[in-house]
């Protein structure tokens, strides 16, 4: 039996697909069943909380093989998830962690996937640390100021980065997790193409039929106040503030043909992925 955290996320809805397909049995952890009505019929429902440990026994039961994908930057969701696996008995654990676990020293956004991957290691439990990049499905976050006034922050200016579509991770995740050989492997993944964020944006309006401004801001905290009008937790602010500004600094862009080796086919474009997403944009854009 497979076990899926975040099922309900960008990533965890591609897996869930992705098994479905695949006619693999599996079970999704949920907090709440509303939100996994459009999961795959097929997927057996548990409701539990990684913060609560007392409801996560009948998740774990009979599985052996665990897909973790912990929200936040704490640390107790994966302590919890990982006594209930070592009680369970999980043999392999896939881990949704990031790329920013990379560099020495690691980047603020990466300290706390760090401290989970440290801590699956330390569990015994054989795993495998997804590390993708950037999302492509980052760019929804657009909507906002596409849908007032037409236009996108870019906070990184020169700086580029190989975007990844959702579908791709959801479709290695299911390999990995549904064969064998890939205990300890470290797999770091990116899309195939290197931009900008205005080269990004060039290729969304495009795919909508729309013209859309590019602002560069004149400091990333400046974006920061934008998506957190509120005030972001500090913790949270430090690290997005240090991310966009190694990002701005980043003017080659890291990129790794890890999806074409274990898909055996070429990653998703960033193209094909706006135009399979245009009527979420030009859906917003009919209610401006």
């Amino acid at each position: 039996m497979l076990l899926l955290t975040g099922a309900t996320g960008n990533v965890g809805r591609e897996l869930s697909r992705e098994l479905d397909a695949s006619d693999v049995t599996f079970r999704v952890l949920v907090r709440d069943l509303g939100r996994a009505a459009t999961l795959p019929a097929r997927a057996e429902r548990v409701v539990g909380d990684l913060a609560d440990p007392a409801t996560l026994r009948p998740a774990f039961e009979g599985v052996t093989r665990l897909f973790l994908l912990v929200p936040g930057i704490g640390l107790d969701h994966t302590s919890n998830a990982l006594a209930a696996a070592v009680a369970a008995g999980v043999r392999h654990i896939v881990l949704l962690s990031s790329f920013n676990v990379l560099g020495d020293p690691i980047p603020a956004m990466g300290r706390w996937h760090h401290e989970r991957e440290k801590m699956i290691r330390a569990s015994g439990i054989p795993a495998t640390m997804l590390r993708p990049g950037g999302y492509m499905t980052n760019a929804v976050e657009w909507l906002a100021t596409i849908r007032e006034d037409g236009f996108v922050l870019d906070p990184t200016g020169p700086g580029r980065y190989a975007p990844i579509d959702p579908a791709d991770i959801g479709a290695v995740a299911a390999r990995v997790l549904t064969e064998d050989g890939h205990e300890h492997a470290e797999y770091v993944l990116t899309g195939d193409e290197v931009f900008t964020v205005a080269e990004q944006v060039a290729v969304l309006a495009k795919a909508i039929g729309r013209d859309i401004e590019v602002r560069e801001v004149a400091t990333p905290a400046e974006v920061i106040r934008s998506r957190y009008p509120g005030g972001a937790p500090p913790a949270l602010a430090a690290a997005l503030l240090d991310a966009l500004t190694r990002a701005r600094a980043d003017t080659i862009g890291l990129r790794t043909n890890t999806v074409e080796h274990l898909l055996r086919r070429r990653p998703t474009t960033f193209e094909s992925w706006c135009i399979r997403n245009a009527s979420t944009f030009r859906h917003h854009e009919l209610m401006a």
